[in-house]
C-alpha cells in the first residue's frame, strides 16, 4: 500500500483538523496529554491557523491511498525557540504536524511522509531531517527510533513548548534520496534561510 503524496490545499484543512482531533482522542484514551490543553498543546484554533499558513506557503503535504486522505506532514526550516540552534536549523528541514489517520495505521504512511521530508531536504541541499516530539510520549519516541532517527537530546529549560524530545536523521540515510529522481511532481519547497 504505497501512498500518493501531493501538496495540501486549503480544502484539506478540515481533514487535517479531523486527523488532529482523532489522534488527540486516541492518545488521551491511552493516558497521554499530547495536544491537549492540559498538556499545553496548541488550541485547535491556533493549530488550524498554523496549518493554513503552512498550506499557503507550500509546506504541507497529504498522503492518499486510493484517493482517500491517509496522513499529513508539514516540512519547513523553522522550529520553536529553544529547540534547535540556528546552525542546526540551517542544515536541516524541520518536520511538523505529522499525523496518520487511524484507518491507515500500520501501513507505513508515516514512513512515507518522513521519506518525503528527506526528498525535500535533498532538493534543498539540507543534510538533516529534524523534528521535535512530545516530551512525555515515549511510544512516539520509539516510533521515530524505529523509523531510523536518533534522539539528539531533550531541549533545555529555554524551550517553552511541550515537545522537547529532539530527533534527527541524516538525509543521506534514505536510500531513495541518493541521486535518484524525485518520484513526485513537486513544486519547489519554500525554505527560507535562517
Amino acid at each position: 500500500m504505497t501512498p500518493h503524496l501531493r501538496p495540501a490545499r486549503p480544502t484539506d484543512i478540515g481533514t487535517i483538523t479531523r486527523f488532529r482531533l482523532q489522534r488527540t482522542s486516541w492518545l488521551a484514551a491511552r493516558g497521554s496529554d499530547q495536544w491537549t490543553r492540559a498538556g499545553r498543546g496548541l488550541p485547535i484554533e491556533t493549530f488550524v491557523r498554523s496549518v493554513a499558513r503552512a498550506i499557503d506557503n507550500g509546506e504541507t503535504w497529504m498522503a492518499e491511498i486510493d484517493g482517500e486522505p491517509a496522513g499529513t506532514i508539514t516540512v519547513n526550516d523553522r522550529a520553536d525557540d529553544g529547540l534547535w540552534s540556528p546552525g542546526e536549523i540551517a542544515e536541516a528541514v524541520i518536520v511538523h504536524y505529522m499525523i496518520v489517520d487511524l484507518r491507515f495505521a500500520g501501513h507505513r504512511i508515516g514512513h512515507a511522509l518522513l521519506e518525503h521530508a528527506a526528498h525535500l531536504a535533498a532538493q534543498s541541499n539540507r543534510d538533516w531531517v529534524r523534528l521535535d516530539a512530545w516530551t512525555t510520549n515515549e511510544g512516539l519516541h520509539n516510533y521515530y527510533v524505529r523509523a531510523g532517527f536518533r534522539q539528539a537530546r531533550f531541549a533545555g529549560p529555554e524551550a517553552t513548548g511541550p515537545s522537547g524530545a529532539l530527533f534527527e536523521r541524516p538525509t543521506a540515510s534514505w536510500v531513495s534520496t541518493r541521486g535518484l529522481p524525485d518520484p513526485l511532481p513537486l513544486a519547489a519547497p519554500r525554505l527560507h534561510a535562517g
